[in-house]
């Protein structure tokens, strides 16, 4: 969302239900998906789109779409209409089934798309973009009454966590661009540390609705469902406002948001929603982590007695209520009581915590505090438990201190750990495994280095840069290939399989990324994802230009996943 939003007057009804969480002060106006497919150019403003009878009051059974984006200048959110036209080409892909929506590559798994009743509904339905729906004070009418457009842009604004309530579907439209005032680049990253884009976001997934999902369309080749950690780790206290005055306004959006949600699962359930909220509210609201006797824990979290409550095995039980809350006393009281500090999570996936994951590493990717960790520790949690994807706790640590606490308690130390350093975390916690001596040249325990990691998942961390800068510092190899054998080879072979009998235009990105790793370069990876920044990087310091195994060059990564600005970049080469 921008920085300008207003817009001329119009009906001073208010049609939006009342009955929601945010109150709706001006009515939600929204473009027939019929009709936005059919525009061409930038995108024209409320007044406009009024006159033209383009725009439609909500009414009820409206299927609403709420477009999330970043704004592109800071007069216009689109000045050549290039979100508009990735947004129309992945909406014609999403509605005729050739865009497939997985979930992200970090939860790696190929099982989730559109249902065709889904892709029904967005063909039938409404579109809510900022600029369509607000009124521009900019949009200047003679007769019009500027004082009260500014009235009209202020409730609609104010209203923007109602209409996301209201919405039945809600896109993060972030491809990679640039911003016509800063040129500076505009994408996933960007649009994450948005303090606005992120009170959007919250008011989706803290809605009370049954289906809280977000897509996000990162070109018109490529949606996928958010990792729920994405949100998790972007606070509204700590976004980016150009205009600072409000941040104290989302804020406070943010936390009825969160208040509304723990309100609601506690009387209406599940349980283990309830629980996984409540610990965490502290942490998603940066305040202070409040401490509990015994009977205000047992009460708060919902539990009998204290002897039950450390034998619970269900999915959010005392001790992950515990750790997720960054309760170490209680977690002593729950080990007197013989709960199992080794406790295999299970059931809390969608909330970005994995079955066969521990305590400890619920921990280190919640980002808990030292302490925790040490307590959990002590009480002989296994530093080098393993997940069934076989990664250790030491692979998901956020920070330096956690991989000093973890190698202190004797933790393994195998190269790959790096790997997933420089995918969730930053640099401090990259020198502090580099300075541990892990390889940033080994491919050991995995197919890939840490060069093509930092590539792979860039779009969500915003260290990217940094950390792919420190390995090249510590003489990474930036043309090193991926290798692959045994059992992922032949997955491999699979998905390129796919990629040829359906074209790999269609195909989900966890195919794609498959059907192009073996024999793959970071630079090829970087074009796959579209990170213009990553791949000057590694031109800078040397990349080589050369096709993976099946026969794709980094420019063909880029073009087939429509990375059309990265060509001029990657076509210095012959091919």
């Amino acid at each position: 969302m921008g920085s300008a939003l207003c817009r001329p007057a119009g009906d001073d009804s208010i049609c939006c239900l009342q009955s929601t969480v945010h109150p709706c002060h001006f009515p939600l106006w929204a473009v027939k998906v019929s009709d936005f497919l059919e525009m061409h150019g930038p995108p024209e403003p409320h007044s406009t789109l009024k006159e033209k009878g383009l725009l439609h009051q909500w009414f009820e059974d409206m299927f609403v779409i709420f477009i999330s984006h970043q704004w592109l200048s800071s007069a216009h959110p689109d000045p050549q209409g290039e979100q508009v036209r990735v947004l129309q080409r992945a909406l014609r892909s999403m509605i005729d089934g050739s865009l497939h929506v997985a979930e992200d590559l970090v939860s790696m798994s190929a099982d989730m798309n559109l249902s065709s009743n889904m892709r029904q509904h967005i063909a039938s339905g409404f579109i809510f973009f900022d600029w369509f729906a607000i009124p521009q004070i900019t949009a200047r009418q003679s007769g019009v009454n500027e004082e009260a457009i500014k009235s009209d842009a202020a409730l609609a604004v104010q209203s923007i966590p109602a209409y996301v309530e209201l919405s039945n579907l809600f896109l993060a439209v972030v491809p990679e661009l640039t911003h016509k005032d800063t040129a500076a680049l505009v994408n996933y990253g960007t649009w994450l540390s948005r303090g606005w884009c992120r009170a959007e976001l919250w008011c989706r997934l803290l809605s009370n609705k049954a289906d809280t999902s977000v897509i996000v369309v990162h070109s018109p080749a490529e949606a996928e469902f958010m990792f729920p950690l994405d949100w998790q780790h972007s606070t509204i206290v700590d976004g980016d406002f150009t205009v600072e005055a409000d941040r104290a306004t989302v804020v406070q959006l943010g936390e009825t948001a969160v208040e509304s949600k723990v309100g609601y699962l506690q009387f209406h359930g599940p349980l283990s929603h309830y629980r996984f909220y409540s610990a965490l509210r502290p942490k998603l609201l940066c305040q202070k982590q409040v401490s509990r006797d015994v009977d205000e824990f047992l009460e708060y979290f919902q539990f009998d007695t204290l002897q039950e409550a450390a034998q619970d095995t269900s999915s959010m039980n005392a001790a992950m209520c515990a750790v997720l809350s960054g309760d170490a006393p209680i977690l002593r009281r729950l080990a007197e009581n013989r709960a199992n500090m080794n406790f295999a999570l299970h059931g809390l996936s969608d909330l970005g915590f994995y079955d066969t994951q521990t305590l400890l590493m619920a921990a280190v990717k919640s980002r808990q505090d030292e302490s925790l960790l040490r307590t959990l520790l002590s009480l002989r949690a296994d530093v080098n438990g393993r997940a069934r994807t076989t990664l250790p706790a030491l692979y998901m640590c956020r920070s330096s201190e956690h991989v000093k606490l973890l190698v202190e308690h004797r933790a393994e130390l195998p190269n790959y750990v790096l790997n997933g350093a420089v995918s969730f975390a930053g640099p401090d916690t990259v020198m502090t495994l580099l300075k541990l001596r892990c390889d940033p040249n080994s491919h050991d325990g995995t197919w890939y280095g840490p060069l093509h990691a930092v590539a792979l998942l860039s779009r969500s961390n915003r260290h990217a840069v940094a950390n792919a800068k420190l390995l090249l510092d510590h003489r990474a190899d930036v043309n090193t290939r991926c290798t692959q054998d045994g059992w992922f080879y032949w997955e491999c072979q699979w998905a390129q399989m796919r990629a040829a009998i359906y074209g790999f235009e269609n195909c989900n990105m966890m195919t794609k990324e498959r059907a192009s790793v073996i024999g793959v370069s970071p630079l090829g990876y970087a074009a796959l994802v579209g990170h213009t920044q990553l791949i000057q990087l590694y031109l800078d310091h040397g990349a080589e230009c050369y096709p993976n195994d099946r026969g794709d060059w980094p420019d063909d990564l880029a073009r087939k996943n429509h990375h059309y600005h990265l060509i001029p970049m990657l076509a210095t080469f012959p091919t």
